[in-house]
This record gives structure tokens, C-alpha cells and sequence, in this order.
């Protein structure tokens, strides 16, 4: 990297060479999914895509041309509503609160973290998501 501070061109293009970079991430992997579907499956009857990375419109993009090409319809809920997981955390906090009390924000960090953390405490374990806490 140049010395000094960046200046504004070099975050944009920066910042577009990344978006370009993630289009094309997704693009060839979403192809290959769908590829690994059809081995599977004889008909595909959409591609849907949901969540933040449904909100930018550059990526969209590239879905609906792979969608295009495969003759389905991409389905994704309109910007306004992709949102990323933080408001789901958020809000989740708020339950955990509202149900334990405020001492819920004293629990420690001194558990195993499980990547596929059931939502019923009770649930057997998933293969290979860890060991419960």
C-alpha cells in the first residue's frame, strides 16, 4: 500500500474492487450449487436469495443474469427488507433480557462456542457442531 492517506478514489475503488471481487465469489458458487442441485433434481424452480447480501444491488445483478441463464426466476424480498443478522441478534438480546433479567448480560464467556447451536437446549447434538456446553 502507498504511504500516507488513502484518498477518496483509492477507498472507492478499493471498495469496488471488493464488491466486484464477492459478485463473482457468489456467482461461481451459487453456479456450482445449482449444478450440484440438478444432478439431483431434474427441475430448479427459482433461486431465491434472502438476507444482506440480498440488499446490494450489484450482486442482484449477477444473481438474475445466472438466474436468466438457467430460464428460472430469481426470487429475493425487497431491499427494504434484507437485512443482516444484527437485528436478529438484537433482538434476541432483547428476549434474553426481558426473560432472565438484566443479570443475562453478566453470563460469562466461558463456553464452547457451536457454530449450529440448536435453538431447544434440549435438542441432540448435530454432527459436527461441537460439543454443548
Amino acid at each position: 500500500l502507498p504511504e500516507g492517506a488513502f484518498e477518496r478514489q483509492d477507498i472507492a475503488d478499493l471498495c469496488a474492487g471488493f464488491q466486484a471481487a464477492a459478485g463473482d465469489v457468489l456467482a461461481d458458487r451459487t453456479d456450482h450449487a445449482l449444478n450440484n442441485f440438478l444432478e439431483d433434481h431434474q427441475t430448479c424452480h427459482a433461486l431465491v436469495v434472502a438476507g444482506g447480501v440480498a440488499a446490494n444491488q450489484s450482486i442482484r445483478q449477477r444473481l438474475q443474469k445466472l438466474a436468466d441463464a438457467r430460464a428460472i426466476p430469481l426470487v429475493a424480498p425487497p431491499p427494504s427488507l434484507c437485512t443482516d443478522n444484527a437485528a436478529m441478534i438484537a433482538w434476541a438480546a432483547i428476549e434474553r433480557i426481558t426473560v432472565s433479567g438484566l443479570n443475562a448480560a453478566e453470563d460469562g464467556l466461558d463456553f464452547r462456542p457451536r457454530p449450529r447451536w440448536p435453538l431447544d437446549p434440549d435438542a441432540p447434538s448435530a454432527a459436527f457442531a461441537g460439543a454443548k456446553a
